[in-house]
């Protein structure tokens, strides 16, 4: 095992990593073909939908001396900027269409009959909940107004009060719990066994149920359309991917891992320096929980605890993982909304460029490079998975409103 600490990041080679081996049976159970057509079939008949955009970057790519770098735009995805609803108000989805039928007398139940609100008197009867960051909230709050089911959002100490009030908007009770988000998952798993509600995380701990499955299995489809995108432009060479508890990481490389086998992408998971829990459960061969201080300007991404159902993926399927300070999450988001690169002008969230800041950090350093292979050659993925989901921290840092920037 190799680590590599540098000023704003350290770099980890992952010992387990095998990107030789075709994507096997223990990872498609987790995520295989049939549970991506589920999702696409559920999440394609809601209305808005449509795939986001997926945009080359030459500019960005000729800066940091590689071949070709596509970055994939979710911050208009169902105009709750951020790519969370394709695993969250899909979770919400499958579990009324599990719970609904007993309730309502009826064998079955479809997805289109939900929207329809043909069995509005038994989705009231549900309560679904969950504990966020931000974007995951919004996302179940609003799977949740959608299909007319009550919904109660637990949020941590540190959650600002633009997202918390972005969660209520939706129609979402939600309630501020003392401690990290990792407490705010406790307490909403408590609070559901003991009022009869419905838990849609989207972390597993091996106790959760099928939700979190489908949550993961719904962030497949942004990869899924990626890869359709790319058309026969041939597989990347490289994923650089943001990875909190890790479930859209371990949708992504798996997507990817499942599409091209042993010719998938070197995936490359970027965390946040305080909440490094990949970086340590890869170093240790184990999952590791991160105590302390979790506090990050990259909030979507500061969790002390992986999913165990991404472990399951993510434990031979990533090659490396990076932990970043706050800098180069900054940085990135100003040179996107400022076309520093010499292409058009993004609107990414602090969260959303992850991915990006951890792709800069390591195209400037000539270790890094040589590790992970940053070279003429190489074709970079990259997922901007949230755009200013909280315009008042986004102006902050940027210095403009998104609406300026993508004026």
């Amino acid at each position: 095992m190799k680590v590599f600490p540098m000023p704003s990041f350290s770099l980890l080679e992952n010992p387990a990593a095998a990107p030789a081996t075709p994507y096997g049976a223990d990872q498609a159970a987790v995520l295989n073909a049939e549970g991506l057509a589920e999702a696409r079939a559920v999440i394609s008949g809601w209305p808005g939908y449509a795939p986001t955009p997926l945009i080359e970057m030459p500019g960005l790519a000729r800066m940091t001396g590689v071949a070709s770098i596509y970055y994939k735009d979710e911050s208009q995805r169902f105009d709750l900027k951020s790519f969370k609803p394709l695993g969250g108000a899909y979770a919400v989805a499958r579990l009324l269409l599990t719970e609904v039928p007993a309730l309502a007398g009826v064998a079955s139940v479809r997805a289109d009959d939900l929207l329809a609100g043909t069995y509005a008197e038994a989705c009231r009867q549900i309560t679904v909940t969950a504990a966020t960051d931000g974007n995951h909230g919004r996302a179940v709050a609003w799977g949740a107004r959608m299909f007319g089911c009550t919904c109660v959002i637990f949020i941590n100490e540190a959650v600002s009060t633009g997202r918390e009030r972005a969660i209520a908007g939706f129609g979402a009770t939600v309630r501020r719990n003392p401690g990290s988000f990792d407490d705010a998952v406790r307490t909403a798993r408590a609070t559901a066994l003991a009022q009869g509600w419905h838990v849609v995380p989207d972390t597993s701990l091996g106790t959760s149920g099928p939700s979190p499955r489908h949550v993961t299995q719904g962030y497949a489809v942004m990869a899924a359309e990626a890869i359709e995108q790319l058309g026969d432009t041939g597989p990347p060479t490289h994923l650089f991917v943001q990875a909190g508890v890790g479930g859209m990481a371990a949708a992504s490389c798996a997507e990817f891992w499942r599409t091209y086998g042993t010719q998938k992408p070197m995936v490359i998971l970027v965390e946040p320096e305080n909440a490094a829990c990949w970086f340590a459960s890869l170093g240790a061969g184990e999952p590791v929980a991160v105590t302390g201080d979790l506090d990050s300007l990259m909030g979507g991404l500061a969790c002390g605890e992986i999913s165990r159902l991404a472990w399951s993926i993510l434990r031979t399927g990533a090659d490396a993982a990076m932990k970043l300070t706050d800098e180069p999450a900054a940085h990135a988001m100003r040179a996107l909304a400022d076309g520093t690169f010499g292409d058009a002008p993004l609107v990414a969230g602090e969260s959303g460029v992850a991915g990006l800041a951890g792709l800069l950090a390591a195209a400037g350093d000539a270790t890094a490079r040589r590790t992970l292979n940053l070279n003429e050659t190489a074709r970079i993925m990259l997922f901007g998975t949230e755009g200013a989901t909280d315009p008042e921290t986004y102006t902050d840092i940027v210095g403009r409103s998104p609406e300026a920037v993508a004026s």
